[in-house]
């Protein structure tokens, strides 16, 4: 077959080109030259082309306006504002176009898994409480309930189960789940400390069961010490509990240091009691001195993180005076601890926090940091 321009001519070309060796050496090396700049062209659009088809995930928001449904009462220091103040904060931030906004996922029947953590006495009876209108459950008076307040616990199960699953079939490299009531006080028997239901220990088995993690590391960092997380985990190695709190303060003596679990799980609870007034040096040196270590050595397969905001130096109920910033801080050390073991994931479900600045400047930093 023959293209335009070939015949005579190109022959004629073709044997000059034989009889001046100069001629092909430069012939030959504008050939090599064109060569190597299709490859080069070629292989960026396969690296673009790759890019596009592994887009970096991101990070999740699970949040239901229900949550606001839980009411506690004029005056009491966990209400619908502290959700309230950060869904509009966050919708002012460029931050906010970048996540994957998500609802609880209705096809989840959280009372499996509640009962995985909590006693069936206990559930019905909350639920009966709710249903009759009494004001708390049990001997929980500061735990304050409403017609709609197991409805809306058991959906903010839901939703700290729906973040794991958006991290395990990774369409989220990691999630926050913006709930409440907060989880990490409540017992197995019983609600306290505003809590209703231990969302981070329910989280922790879900992911276990549901997906097969063998290991899980809690992170609680919220001003109060985890009493329900620890009393739930207290004695199994699979799941490792690591808290800072203010010490001495409330909920006692369930965080002190000598607390390292008992049984199997002796070693596997790790409580850095801090000072009030201790600041952030204290916060990132229990982060680089205490956590790193004991999370090389557990190697955790899943982090959640029992994310309260009440250490905040604004928080009224707190008094360890944590900047804003301090939580991008320790959300990094946490991501780069996940990434020398090869993954990134994380589940951050809040807790506390009753300050504005603590719920819309602390909790910003702290997702600016998952989504970096």
């Amino acid at each position: 077959m023959r293209f335009p321009g070939e015949g005579p001519r190109k022959r004629q070309s073709m044997d000059a080109a034989r009889r001046n060796p100069g001629m092909m050496k430069m012939a030959t090396a504008i050939l090599r030259t064109f060569f190597l700049l299709a490859a080069l062209v070629a292989g960026s659009t396969m690296a673009i082309g790759m890019e596009d088809q592994n887009p970096k995930k991101p990070t999740a928001l699970v949040y239901d306006p229900v949550f606001l449904e839980h009411e506690t009462g004029p005056g009491f220091p966990e209400s619908p504002d502290r959700l309230r103040w950060l869904t509009a904060h966050l919708e002012s931030l460029p931050l906010s176009s970048h996540l994957l906004r998500m609802t609880p996922d209705d096809g989840i029947d959280p009372v499996p898994w509640i009962t995985q953590c909590h006693d069936k006495g206990y559930i019905e009876a909350l639920r009966k409480a709710c249903r009759d209108g009494e004001k708390f459950v049990g001997r929980s008076p500061d735990s304050p309930i409403s017609t709609r307040s197991w409805d809306v616990a058991a959906r903010a199960v839901v939703a700290a189960l729906s973040a794991v699953d958006a991290v395990m079939e990774e369409r989220a490299r990691n999630a926050f789940a913006a709930v409440r009531p907060p989880g990490h006080h409540a017992m197995p028997d019983s609600a306290k400390g505003f809590c209703l239901f231990g969302n981070a220990a329910i989280a922790a088995r879900y992911a276990q069961k549901k997906h097969g993690i063998e290991r899980v590391m809690i992170i609680d960092w919220d001003v109060h010490h985890g009493d329900g997380t620890q009393e739930m985990t207290y004695d199994d190695p699979t799941i490792f509990f690591f808290s800072t709190h203010q010490y001495p303060f409330y909920p006692g003596l369930s965080g002190a240091a000598d607390k390292t679990g008992e049984g199997q799980g002796k070693g596997f609870n790790l409580n850095v009691p801090l000072a009030a007034g201790s600041g952030d040096q204290a916060a990132i040196a229990a982060f680089r001195n205490e956590l790193t270590p004991a999370f090389r050595r557990f190697q955790p397969q899943f982090v959640i993180i029992s994310a309260g905001f009440d250490a905040h130096e604004d928080d009224p109920l707190g008094g360890l005076g944590w900047t804003s910033g301090v939580y991008g801080e320790l959300t990094g050390i946490v991501r780069e601890l996940c990434r020398e073991q090869g993954h990134e994931r994380i589940v951050s479900v809040l807790e506390g926090g009753y300050s504005k600045r603590g719920m819309t400047e602390a909790v910003a930093a702290h997702l600016e940091a998952l989504a970096e």
